[in-house]
């Protein structure tokens, strides 16, 4: 489906890409808490949001300040700044797909003006949806992070007879095999405990919706995508390419399947999550971060493929039409806060682990 940490949406919403700027830093009464250190290690960070683009990361600056700005060598330029507050919640912002991401990340967790060795790492950001799992504005917490872009592809005119996509596995001879993951980043497997305490915090979350997303929800004629949205847990699929399609939408179900084993639900579809975590899993080898640390929420901005007498195209095209992008951008913040602040406020219980509940 369309991979939609939305580039596109800024140039839709201008004023909001353009309002991420947070306003100048805060001091306590001690002094600039931003310097808060943990010595040779740099600052001790709880929990760190990531963000990919611009209105990603202000729901939360708009919300959980003040804020210090942290500048790290190797982010993004436009987006150079790490965003810490007095809880030692940080906020970043990869910049949009893949390289970014990897990029931004290894700049992240290698700057020695940061100890990440305890911090939580929460993904945040939009994504396509599948309306099988959910709709416009639900919100899905990830046990397993899928490669959508790590396959060998015929064009759609020359498949084999035989053959119901032009998509198959790396090595392997038809669609339905499994590959041998030689890229060792194919998928991950997020860890369960985290992902399930997530949900159980925020599951019962009012979430926010709007006129514009029930209009086009109601064109589905069946659930869940024809209902409110709702907190869920289903998996995501990562590629840079932007896709539409009922056909392509079950070969992303397919692949989430053979790669975990059918353990994996296919939910939401984006650009990042696969290489922010290789980037993580890279710091993990040397110590610098806890893989068992990092939680994945992407929010619904739009469907990924049509409804009934809908083209694809059509569905593609005007995807903006749908009205999910300023629910799913709040809807991250509604359904991520809760995770947030049980870490930042109970920190004595999740520091040495996340807790048993």
């Amino acid at each position: 489906m369309l991979t939609r940490t939305l580039g596109a949406f800024c140039a839709i919403t201008l004023a909001a890409c353009a309002a991420f700027t947070p306003g100048p830093a805060s001091a306590d009464d001690n002094g600039d808490f931003s310097q808060a250190s943990g010595g040779s290690h740099g600052r001790p960070v709880k929990v760190m949001i990531i963000s990919m683009f611009g209105p990603e990361g202000q729901v939360w600056l708009d919300r959980l300040g003040p804020w210090r700005d942290i500048t790290v060598d190797g982010l993004s330029p436009d987006y150079p700044t790490v965003h810490c507050n007095k809880q030692d919640v940080c906020v970043m912002t990869t910049g949009m797909g893949h390289t970014n991401a990897a990029a931004s990340i290894m700049a992240l967790t290698f700057s020695p003006r940061f100890d990440l060795r305890h911090t939580y790492f929460m993904v945040a950001g939009i994504a396509g949806i599948d309306p099988q799992q959910g709709t416009v504005g639900s919100a899905a917490w990830a046990k397993y992070l899928v490669d959508f872009g790590i396959q060998w592809e015929i064009d759609g005119r020359e498949i084999p007879s035989n053959w119901n996509t032009g998509y198959l596995g790396i090595n392997t001879t038809s669609p339905t095999a499994k590959p041998p993951l030689d890229y060792k980043t194919e998928v991950f497997q997020l860890n369960m405990q985290l992902a399930d305490t997530a949900f159980a915090l925020s599951r019962n979350v009012a979430l926010s919706d709007d006129a514009q997303a029930q209009a086009a929800r109601a064109k589905y004629s069946y659930a869940p995508a024809n209902r409110p949205p709702s907190v869920v847990q289903c998996d995501t699929l990562a590629g840079d390419t932007w896709w539409s399609g009922t056909l392509i939408g079950q070969r992303a179900r397919d692949w989430t399947r053979i790669l975990t084993d059918g353990k994996g639900v296919y939910c939401t579809t984006q650009q990042e999550d696969n290489a922010t975590y290789e980037a993580l899993k890279r710091a993990a080898s040397v110590r610098k971060v806890d893989l068992n640390r990092v939680a994945v929420l992407r929010a619904g901005s739009d469907f990924d493929r049509p409804y009934d007498g809908q083209t694809s195209a059509d569905n593609l095209l005007n995807y903006a039409s749908q009205g999910g992008f300023t629910i799913a951008i709040e809807n991250l913040f509604r359904s991520g806060n809760p995770l947030v602040q049980d870490i930042a406020t109970h920190w004595s219980e999740w520091r040495d682990g996340v807790p048993k509940r």
